[in-house]
């Protein structure tokens, strides 16, 4: 019985570590609306259709925002991940 609820636990927690990865995490947002912060301070915000393991970003409907406003509009965007400072999803 102590072995069986010992690999139940087990199980469970890997299961619920590999759901909090962070490209586990990306790969849920895929299709969402998302906020991204650049090193300097600028921000994205665009749907998420695709990601890489460096963290690249590509956004459809990209914008730019100054002060939480649209301050121009990039359509279809890839960000490179490195200036990536974080990513939430957008309201």
């Amino acid at each position: 019985m102590v072995r069986y609820l010992l690999k139940y636990l087990e199980r469970k927690n890997s299961d619920s570590m590999a759901a909090q990865r962070p490209l586990d995490l990306l790969n849920r947002a895929l299709g969402s609306a998302v906020l991204v912060s650049l090193k300097g301070g600028r921000e994205f915000r665009g749907k998420l259709v695709g990601f890489d393991v460096h963290v690249n970003l590509v956004l459809e409907e990209a914008e730019e925002l100054q002060g939480g406003e649209p301050a121009k509009r990039y359509g279809l965007m890839m960000i490179r991940g490195d200036n990536v400072v974080y990513i939430s999803p957008a309201e």
